[in-house]
């Protein structure tokens, strides 16, 4: 299973966070890597960040593709200029797409108070729940950051799914779901050739390592 990862796609209609705008790609570059990854086996899309762009640019190509995709929506930005209103999210999910939770404000999900995990991976997911219309039951983990802690917090509070930013291939039907983020500068041609190919056996030891050493810690 080959996860692709999309933020942002043509000209943000908000002020992004400091280094966010070398996930933002044009139009066009996001259309031809959806062309390249339809014709991939076993492929997943995800979009993090609950930008107006999902809806805008998102939704059409996908639709035109015969694609889907799981949304990863922030719920603090949800009615904020530039980001998805709750009335998005639900045509989004009208539309056959998945609704995940990418959490409420953006941050890192390791080492929380008490008070912000219940913020971040409750609160936030019963409001996008509300916005969806439907249960939220996989979450992305923002800035890909995770540990062994923030795992078995998921687990307990039932998540089914987990994506990480980890550029690594993944099994199907594996509970932490690593994703490649596709980037500004990237083309369809490009990813081809660095995503496509399954590395060879060090080159997956080492990176599975780098998974385990993050699950753990």
């Amino acid at each position: 299973m080959i996860g692709i990862c999309f933020h942002g796609v043509g000209h943000p209609a908000r002020e992004l966070e400091p280094g966010e705008d070398r996930y933002w790609v044009s139009v066009d570059t996001f259309h031809s890597v959806l062309d390249e990854v339809a014709t991939w086996p076993d492929v997943r899309i995800t979009v993090d960040d609950g930008n107006a762009s999902d809806l805008e640019h998102g939704l059409p190509a996908l639709r035109e593709r015969g694609l889907t995709a799981t949304f990863f929506v922030l719920a603090r930005r949800l009615g904020l200029p530039g980001s998805l209103t709750e009335g998005d999210v639900r045509a989004l999910r009208t539309a056959g797409m998945t609704i995940g939770t990418h959490g409420m404000d953006h941050r890192p999900w390791r080492g929380l108070s008490p008070e912000a995990r219940q913020r971040e991976l409750v609160t936030a997911r019963e409001r996008i729940a509300a916005a969806a219309g439907a249960p939220v039951t996989e979450a992305a983990c923002p800035l890909g950051r995770y540990d062994r802690r923030l795992l078995a917090d998921l687990r307990r509070l039932g998540y089914t799914r987990v994506h990480t930013s980890d550029r690594r291939h993944a099994h199907p039907d594996a509970w932490v779901q690593p994703r490649f983020s596709v980037r500004r500068d990237d083309t369809a041609a490009g990813l081809r050739s660095a995503v496509l190919p399954r590395p060879g056996l060090v080159e997956r030891l080492r990176l599975q390592a780098v998974g385990l050493a993050k699950s753990l810690r």
